[in-house]
């Protein structure tokens, strides 16, 4: 495994305005999300698959892999639910398998191990959201999906297992959804 790739990145001091995609394209995200309705299952699963990007990451290695896991968990859980599976259960086996290939490549233990109890983390509280009642539920895991923004500063500081882009676009994207999430919860 390159250890490089998943722990350090080379950050220029100054970017230019194109350099900040990444917080538009969060604040493109959370803006169709609010406005398309903030529901407890596009919370939940938004925190899930957001957590399954890290474990990807760290699991296979290669920060990139972060950008793609969006794509993947995303397909994931659509796969699931066209299945007729539910979303979580599709999610769950993904994280496993990542887990078992993290393991099988011999990936460095500390990111692969921190990754997977913050997959059991938010993605555990995104469960308990979809099963508890509507308006709980909704507060759950919009507390789970704006919690995850630490998750996210904390790698965009110590810039390691993800790009700081995804990192960015993640504290963008988790921040005003699961606050809207939370105040919807309660004033509903």
């Amino acid at each position: 495994m390159n250890e490089q790739s998943v722990s350090t990145e080379v950050v220029p001091r100054r970017r230019s305005v194109l350099g900040y995609w990444p917080v538009v394209l969060g604040a493109a995200a959370a803006t169709f999300q609010i406005v398309t309705g903030v529901a407890t299952d596009a919370v939940a699963i938004t925190v899930a698959v957001a957590a399954s990007c890290y474990l990807a990451a760290a699991a296979l290695g290669q920060r990139w892999i972060a950008w793609a896991g969006v794509l993947t968990g995303s397909v994931v859980v659509t796969v699931s639910e066209v299945a007729g599976v539910d979303w979580w259960l599709g999610l769950s086996v993904y994280a496993v398998a990542l887990v078992v290939a993290g393991l099988l490549r011999r990936a460095s233990i500390r990111p692969l191990t921190a990754q997977g109890v913050a997959m059991l983390g938010f993605a555990g509280l995104a469960v308990v959201a979809v099963l508890v009642s509507p308006r709980l539920g909704l507060a759950i895991a919009g507390v789970a999906l704006a919690s995850h923004a630490g998750w996210d500063y904390l790698h965009w500081r110590r810039n390691e297992v993800v790009p700081r882009s995804l990192a960015e676009f993640c504290i963008v994207l988790d921040v005003p959804f699961g606050v809207a999430a939370i105040v919807l919860a309660f004033t509903t």
